[in-house]
């Protein structure tokens, strides 16, 4: 009665402010899912956020899928909107209308399962003003389609600097960059492509060479005015997901964007490529050409198959350490054939380096972090990603420098908890992956009394520890309980109800919980649907993953309507019995809460690797 008390003054007290000052110093500064919820009190409530929201210059609506009725409710009286992020997963062409505007300049359109290439043509008419713009497609299988509508949108929008495109579900290159002849505009500094053919890229790097040379190149199918506005084309970043990674790729890149300051390129290969087809040392000195490269990444890997650079060895490594000593950013996988000598190199040459990561690297050990204050540079970010040699020695190495802000160690299975405790002398620790480390209950009682301000932990896959280990993380002590936002306790059999329950209790600041194949039930879920009512401290959840957590039952979907779980955005249930025998009720909570996005198809958290599978007429 009290606390009831308490909010009903304060609500009192906001409408008693001068609405000018409601406006600038509270209602412009919440979050958009909060300022609806504060329009839904009162009338008068309504008409001041109806005055905020043209004053608006940035949305972000990408936490939750709006259908077509709520985005136009939101952002259809944002007449000041120069930014807007948007997940699309419920949105079709026609749905966007009302938020392609002229003066719009950044364009974040996410996980657009129900969008056609026309969509293309839309933005091109209607934002020429656009400056960045993200889009995540489904590949439509219409080559003709995609280059037509493209090409008039990158014609209509010539202020763009950055532009990203990810063509998902099918292979690299299957359809849609068949080929890639298209208006490339003068002022575009970052460009990601997914997914891409080599050779087409090849073709495009000669057609910017020759266009810099000429300002304008004509082919028979398009003309290439590389600079309407100036007359040198200086794209800085460039990210590419492939078919292959070669040579030959390098060189054209290399010789023809000379100005690059990031270079991403990831390759897919459905076999392994040919020994006159692939990477080798000899490619790796072309990066020599980047005079001001700071970040670089090369990646081959493919789900199920055992592709690598095996045409890379240590010698490769030393030449790409020592043509580009400015590195800040390194990010390796696939190195099946380098060893501690060459990953070594990378790090004792690149003076500023802080960032580092090496995946599925089979020979790198604890000897190439030996030593690891000796080196030159500062690392804040370290990912070692199923780096089988590595033990707690690197981790006790990486740690003395204390200014370490990310770690990832997921898939090092010889990481034990010998190291937990230099882990918890890092004050600016932020994200920790433990993912199938070998820790148990007495290491993570060990990081509880620590000082980190980890805000996200994952545990998956850390068979021995159990529920007393979660209490132990929640009632340390140490500064971890009251920053940990997000946790994955995913495939870890000794969790169980009781872990949930202290997560309840005592998790207050918890707004993203994976618990996938848990042995948990309905108790858990009731737990979590209870857990605001522990307290007004404790923060909304936001995503709940509960995938093949065979233990719930039908019966646990009454936790899931209102009024529990306010502010749930995105859950998780495929391979439950909720998803195979719940869909009338999940049908029904659907349409009660359409800010949520229910998903049977076992997608990690959020969709964000598997939204393009969405079987259509389920909720999401």
């Amino acid at each position: 009665m009290e606390q009831k008390k308490q909010k009903e003054e304060r609500r009192m007290g906001l409408e008693r402010l001068p609405s000018s000052l409601l406006i600038e110093e509270v209602l412009l500064k919440l979050e958009i899912e909060a300022l609806c919820s504060v329009s839904c009190v009162n009338k008068a409530m309504s008409f001041s956020v109806s005055q905020a929201l043209p004053l608006l210059s940035s949305i972000n609506l990408s936490a939750f899928s709006p259908d077509a009725q709520i985005l136009s409710s939101i952002v259809g009286g944002c007449r000041g909107l120069h930014s807007l992020t948007l997940n699309c997963l419920h949105l079709d062409n026609l749905s966007l209308g009302v938020i392609l505007v002229p003066h719009l300049q950044e364009l974040n359109l996410l996980s657009c399962s129900l969008l056609s290439y026309q969509v293309f043509t839309s933005i091109g008419e209607a934002c020429p003003n656009l400056r960045v713009l993200v889009l995540e497609l489904v590949d439509q299988c219409s080559t003709e389609a995609f280059k037509t509508n493209l090409d008039q949108m990158l014609n209509g929008c010539l202020c763009l600097e950055s532009f990203s495109l990810k063509i998902r579900g099918g292979d690299v290159g299957a359809n849609a960059f068949q080929s890639i002849d298209f208006f490339l505009p003068s002022a575009l500094k970052s460009m990601k492509l997914q997914s891409v053919l080599e050779q087409d890229v090849i073709r495009l790097m000669d057609k910017i060479r020759v266009g810099a040379d000429r300002n304008s190149v004509q082919t028979a199918h398009v003309s290439i005015p590389v600079s309407p506005l100036s007359s040198v084309f200086t794209l800085q970043r460039l990210s590419l997901v492939l078919d292959a990674i070669s040579d030959e790729l390098i060189m054209a890149i290399s010789r023809n964007l000379p100005t690059l300051v990031e270079l991403d390129l990831e390759d897919r290969p459905v076999k392994q490529p040919l020994p006159n087809h692939d990477l080798t040392n000899t490619g790796l000195q072309y990066l020599a050409s980047f005079h001001h490269l700071m970040g670089l990444s090369l990646i081959r890997s493919r789900h199920n198959q055992q592709v690598s650079f095996k045409r890379v060895n240590d010698m490769g490594l030393f030449l790409l350490s020592e043509v580009c000593k400015g590195l800040e950013s390194v990010r390796l996988c696939g190195f099946s054939k380098v060893s501690d000598a060459g990953y070594a190199s990378i790090l004792h040459s690149c003076l500023k380096l802080k960032k580092f990561e090496a995946r599925n690297a089979f020979f790198l050990s604890d000897l190439a972090f030996l030593d690891v204050t000796e080196f030159q540079c500062s690392l804040v970010e370290v990912k070692l990603l199923s780096c089988s040699l590595i033990t707690s020695e690197t981790v006790k190495q990486l740690t003395r420098s204390g200014v370490l802000e990310v770690l990832d160690l997921c898939g090092c299975r010889s990481i034990a908890d010998s190291c937990l405790s230099s882990i918890s002398s890092l004050r600016s620790l932020s994200m920790l992956n433990l993912a199938g480390a070998d820790i148990t209950d007495y290491g993570l009682s060990v990081l509880a009394q620590g000082i980190p301000s980890i805000t996200h932990l994952c545990l998956r896959h850390c068979k021995r520890v159990t529920d007393e280990g979660i209490s132990f993380l929640f009632h340390g002590g140490g500064t971890i309980r009251k920053t940990l936002s997000a946790l994955d306790l995913g495939h870890m059999p000794r969790i169980s109800d009781k872990a949930i329950f202290t997560i309840s209790m005592a998790g207050t600041e918890i707004t993203e919980l994976c618990l996938r194949h848990c042995s948990v039930t309905d108790v858990s879920l009731d737990c979590l649907a209870m857990r605001k009512t522990f307290g007004d401290e404790c923060k909304l959840l936001r995503r709940l993953d509960l995938l093949n957590c065979t233990g719930l039952s039908v019966n646990s979907l009454r936790f899931l309507k209102r009024p529990s779980f306010p502010g749930l955005h995105w859950l998780g249930i495929g391979g439950t019995p909720l998803a195979s025998k719940g869909y009338p009720a999940l049908s029904k909570i659907h349409n009660q809460r359409p800010w949520l996005t229910i998903c049977l198809e076992g997608c990690e958290m959020g969709c964000y690797d598997g939204w393009q599978f969405h079987r259509a007429g389920y909720p999401q």
